[in-house]
């Protein structure tokens, strides 16, 4: 905690950057690329442009995911982000289904670096070491694209402080990373971002959403499904719930704030219990220096994932109260 602290700390006032291993880059090329994805896709690629990227899902035909995902426009091909422990079954997944389309599709994770600047000076950091406007990176809108040879980035649409997602050919990591820390962009860990990701209450691909996850569990309706588009996989089944059950499922992802005398965070998993009876899991935890509290994301039954619901939790072996402050999302 004393470690992750000082590094919260650092992103308070200053920025740092991390290595985004944990996800993976899909390139889409061939001129019939974007209609492809447009019918397999859950959101609406008609928005996609060279200064916007678009957040999407791809989902079974029985509406579960099979993954979430960034895509951004490159002019000749688009790039894809999606989750580093799927990117190669996904793309043996899609290329599967491209039968006379002039589409052709390669896991580019180690071709294409990924590193995250985040803090209060991250604007302004980023802007120095690539020859930017400081307004206008800290005006882009989330999912925002500015080309600056050798990289491209994009405003993180994932945690609440400043933070911009920078691609680049691996070639140039050292020279990216030099450029950064030269304006003082010091390195933190991917823990600093998860307490963060938590923080915003944004699901993860693999802790909190699954190929047994509905997105509408996951909150995900409005950031990544079209209600306009036209057909897409799994679009029987959302269509079903939002229309004939009113957007109701079983289950939702909340944000959770543990009492603050907790010390020890919980492991995923953890069982939630409601009045005393099991009712959920817990996907995602982590210690937040900002609030000063463990913090967690739990799936819970629909009734019960209201603001201000007590919860509770066995952890270290003592139940530990907690509060529903919000949906996840």
């Amino acid at each position: 905690m004393t470690n992750i602290g000082h590094q919260y700390r650092i992103i308070e006032s200053g920025a740092g950057w991390t290595e985004r291993v944990y996800r993976g880059r899909i390139r889409i090329e061939g001129r019939d690329r974007v209609s492809f994805l447009q019918a397999l896709l859950t959101n609406d690629l008609a928005a996609l442009t060279r200064e916007r990227g678009v957040y999407s899902a791809y989902l079974t035909p029985q509406g579960r995911l099979v993954s979430d995902l960034r895509l951004y426009d490159r002019g000749d091909h688009l790039l894809a982000d999606v989750p580093a422990a799927v990117a190669a079954s996904l793309v043996a997944r899609l290329d599967g289904l491209v039968f006379a389309e002039d589409v052709r599709i390669s896991d580019v994770s180690g071709d294409v670096g990924a590193i995250r600047v985040i803090g209060a000076q991250a604007a302004a950091c980023l802007a120095t070491a690539v020859g930017a406007d400081s307004a206008a990176i800290t005006a882009l809108p989330p999912l925002g694209c500015v080309d600056r040879p050798p990289v491209f980035f994009t405003r993180s649409d994932e945690i609440e402080p400043p933070a911009f997602d920078l691609f680049f050919a691996a070639a140039e990591r050292g020279s990216v990373i030099d450029g950064l820390q030269r304006t003082g962009v010091e390195p933190v860990s991917e823990d600093v971002g998860e307490v963060l990701r938590i923080e915003a209450g944004r699901p993860a691909f693999g802790p909190d959403m699954d190929d047994h996850t509905i997105p509408l569990e996951a909150g995900l309706l409005d950031r990544a499904i079209s209600l306009t588009k036209g057909c897409y996989v799994g679009q029987e089944v959302i269509v079903r719930v939002l229309h004939r059950g009113g957007g109701r499922v079983a289950r939702r992802l909340v944000k959770l704030a543990f009492d603050p005398a907790l010390d020890v965070v919980p492991e995923a998993s953890t069982p939630v219990r409601v009045d005393g009876s099991d009712a959920g899991r817990l996907t995602s935890a982590a210690f937040s220096p900002g609030r000063q509290r463990v913090i967690a994301l739990a799936y819970l039954p629909r009734e019960a994932a209201e603001a201000s619901r007590g919860v509770t939790a066995s952890v270290a072996g003592r139940e530990w109260h907690a509060d529903v402050t919000g949906l996840a999302g």
